[in-house]
């Protein structure tokens, strides 16, 4: 069977006749795959909130990891391939701590997005090499305010007031075109993102796949498991 490249996804990224590059296609297509990470901001501050998909219950949910701290002022969710993630996130954390050594300043968070979504499109463009099959988000505080940013496998980013990727973008972002708003309070944002994920899992969550993670001037934090489950308990039953 004939690839869907027809020929120009064959293990180099080069453009095809119509101008398609199909192995950043193909990574585009592993975020669609991963499970639904959503993000939103606050009034002072960013709610991240992903969901591990635990497929059997002899995993140890603590063991997947979909959020990360970055630096004391900048957190990453992912979907996609997470192993891929993982090596961002660390290339993330060292220009991080680069800025801090050279500037004795934390990163803003645009130029943190900028080097990494820098890092993500060379991998586009050279011979040998693939797309990182992971979109992120991150969110961040710093001296110009609040900051969301999508960035996508071919190095393209978005910086949003509220967001998400994974299975589930396309049902949390109308969820939120209809009731986000400026100015809502942190438990407002971590209720309203519970809500938008549970939306896009059919209404239904798993408490023990459930992370939740806040980024404000105070700094990074992650929530508990019994916190997590505490604000779960908080959402309205949906309506039959």
């Amino acid at each position: 069977m004939q690839p869907s490249g027809r020929g120009y996804d064959h293990g180099i990224t080069t453009f095809s006749p119509d101008g398609r590059l199909f192995q950043v296609e193909y990574a585009r297509e592993s975020v669609k795959r991963g499970t639904t990470t959503a993000g939103l901001k606050f009034r002072e501050g960013v709610v991240l909130v992903c969901d591990k998909r635990i497929v059997s219950r002899l995993i140890i949910p603590e063991s997947i990891e979909k959020v990360f701290k970055v630096d004391e002022h900048v957190g990453v969710a992912t979907s996609g391939l997470v192993a891929d993630a993982r090596q961002l996130v660390g290339r993330a954390r060292v220009e991080a701590q680069i800025n801090r050594i050279t500037y004795a300043d934390k990163v803003p968070i645009d130029v943190l997005v900028k080097r990494i979504c820098d890092f993500k499109q060379s991998f586009t463009q050279y011979g040998g090499s693939r797309p990182f099959g992971t979109a992120l988000l991150i969110g961040g505080v710093d001296d110009e305010g609040v900051h969301l940013y999508e960035t996508d496998p071919s190095g393209a980013y978005q910086s949003y007031h509220a967001g998400a990727i994974g299975s589930g973008r396309n049902t949390v972002i109308e969820y939120f075109e209809d009731k986000w708003k400026e100015g809502l309070t942190l438990n407002a944002a971590m209720k309203l993102g519970l809500e938008a994920l549970r939306h896009a899992n059919d209404g239904q969550l798993n408490r023990e796949a459930v992370e939740v993670a806040s980024i404000t001037a105070e700094g990074y934090s992650i929530l508990d498991r019994e916190a997590v489950n505490k604000q779960i308990d908080r959402l309205k039953p949906i309506e039959e």
